[in-house]
This record gives C-alpha cells, structure tokens and sequence, in this order.
C-alpha cells in the first residue's frame, strides 16, 4: 500500500541512499545512478537520502545532481525526503541560520535539476523547541525552498505539537523485525491518527535480518556497526537467535530472509490501525535492490508465528549508543 506524499503518489517500498555515498568503500557513481534508475523503474520512487551523508564534494545531494542531469524525465516522478541541519560536529542545529544554511547548500548542490519534495531535520535539537524549528521550515515552504515538512527520530509527543504548527508530510523512523518500538510508544498510534505515512529506515536491521551475518566478526574492520550495542559480542549471539527463527519461516517459503523482513513491515501498513509504512531499504546492488521489491505475501499462520518468535525472543541492546543515543525519540 503506497501513500501521498508531497502531492505525489509514492509506491509501497522507497529506497534509501545512505548506503551509496557514506559507505567505507564507496560505489562509483556510475553503478550508483544504475541502483537509482533500477529503483525509479521498479516503483520504488520514494528516495531518502541526506545531506551528511559522504563529505561535501560527494554525497546524496551531488549523487542527484547528476542522475536527474542524466535522466531529466525522472525529476517528476520522484520524491526526494532530504536530512539535514546538522552542526559541524553532527550534532542537530535547529537554529534558523543553520537550518537555512542547509537546505540552501542542499538547493546549491541540486543546481536546479530537481526540488526538495520533503526536508527533515535528521534529529530533534534538545536546545529549540520543535514548534520553533516548525515554523521556520514552514517558512521555507512558504518560500517555495521546499515542498514539505518531514520528521525525524521523534516521539509521538512531538509529532503531535509539530502537526499543530504545520502538517507533516511524513515520520522516518527505524521500524524491523528488531525494531518494533513504534508500535508500544504511541509513534504508530500517533501517525495514524494524523493521516501521516511512516519511513520505515533499517528495515533489514542493517544487514542482521538478511541472515547474512554469522559473527561480529563477519562486519569489516572500521564498520561502523562494530560500534552498535546490538552487534556487539554478546548481544550479536543473543540476537541472531530471533534471525535464525525467522529465517527458518523464509526458508520454508522459499523466499530470502530480506524478503520475509520486508513482507513483514508491508503487512503491516494500513493494517490493523496503523498507518501507512513505507519501507526505505538501501542497496549498492540491482539485484538486491530488485529482490527487495518482491511481492511476498504472508499466510495469516506465517504472520502469527513471527509474532510469537518476536514474543520469545528479546532483542539485545539499544539501537545506538555513545552520543548518538541520547538524540533517539526526540
């Protein structure tokens, strides 16, 4: 089940890009702008991306400067959720110079060839109230700078006080096998209420849920998912327990443990009181990116026996740690 956003019909799964521009060994930008336009032709229209995400000369924003260079026709077909306002030292600046200050570096790394359908702030700044950091955006969209106002890891609190300054377009926010907190902290109860699509990012658990992964050691050296709490020695043994049950559902029906992940997540959009969610994975491939795409449907029995091994089975350690934790559910 696709959703509006921006004025603009969106399919049931997005993609995101981080993983294109901000990766320990980077794709070119060639097989980059190939992984895009396998995205845009397969429906998956709803592009995340961010404009931290690599350095300044190389990052979601120049990655689209030259795709939509390429393939000017596609600028209308899709819809680009951009992140933003972080300081110099990737902490949230909700300040209006710097709110401004990025999104005008966003415009100038587009060059004109494609709008900002939606803007977030990739983090709620503790130091501005979120009505304040609102009204600026709306500010924006009154410019004509953007087309919408998204949020980012938030609470259902805040979604309810931004939604009272500005509608929001839509909530990204991490949503998995692993991750299911939104739907006991009243950020799924909240969306759907307020008619608002979610962005389900990690989607796979950053690579967990694909089953790909035996080890902590199996993660490269200088990963940065070494330093995640749930990847870490200890956690990682505990959790791949919940992996290994639901894989054995995947393997039973003959799809990829990714796939089976991935039909969770849409079974439950629009479902059962819950709002639209839209599933943002990332992949440097086509084919898995095409895999990803794949209309598995689960049987009511397969549905509940995700729900009791996710009942069995406690998940290990926070979704991040260090300092990034603390800007979780702003």
């Amino acid at each position: 089940m696709g959703a509006t956003i921006a004025g603009k019909k969106v399919g049931q799964v997005g993609y995101g890009m981080m993983g294109l521009s901000w990766r320990s060994s980077p794709i070119s930008d060639e097989q980059a702008i190939r992984v895009l336009k396998s995205a845009v032709d397969s429906g998956a229209n709803l592009w995340n991306g961010g404009e931290f995400y690599g350095t300044p000369q190389s990052n979601s924003l120049t990655l689209l400067n030259k795709y939509f260079t390429l393939y000017p026709e596609d600028a209308d077909k899709v819809v680009i959720n951009i992140k933003g306002a972080l300081g110099p030292d990737r902490l949230p600046d909700s300040s209006e110079r710097n709110i401004r200050q990025s999104i005008d570096n966003c415009l100038n790394a587009l060059a004109g060839k494609k709008s900002i359908d939606v803007f977030e702030c990739a983090r709620v700044d503790p130091n501005h109230h979120i009505e304040d950091t609102i009204k600026v955006l709306a500010g924006l969209v009154k410019e004509g700078k953007i087309g919408a106002i998204g949020l980012s890891e938030v609470k259902a609190d805040t979604i309810y006080r931004a939604q009272k300054v500005h509608p929001i377009a839509s909530v990204e926010v991490e949503v998995s096998l692993w991750a299911m907190d939104i739907f006991s902290n009243g950020v799924a109860k909240a969306c759907a209420e307020l008619d608002i699509p979610i962005l389900a990012y990690s989607p796979l658990g950053r690579g967990m849920l694909t089953g790909k992964l035996k080890s902590p050691e199996d993660l490269p050296q200088g990963d940065w998912r070494r330093y995640l709490p749930r990847f870490m020695p200890g956690a990682f043994e505990k959790n791949i327990e919940l992996v290994n049950a639901v894989g054995a559902i995947a393997d039973k029906k003959g799809c990829t443990r990714a796939q089976l992940a991935m039909a969770w997540l849409k079974s439950l959009s629009g479902k059962d009181g819950n709002p639209i969610i839209i599933p943002i994975p990332g992949t440097g491939s086509e084919t898995t990116l095409l895999e990803n795409m794949a209309d598995i449907q689960l049987s009511p029995e397969e549905h509940s026996e995700i729900r009791s091994i996710l009942a069995e089975h406690t998940v290990v350690g926070g979704r991040y740690g260090g300092a990034q934790a603390a800007f979780l559910e702003g």
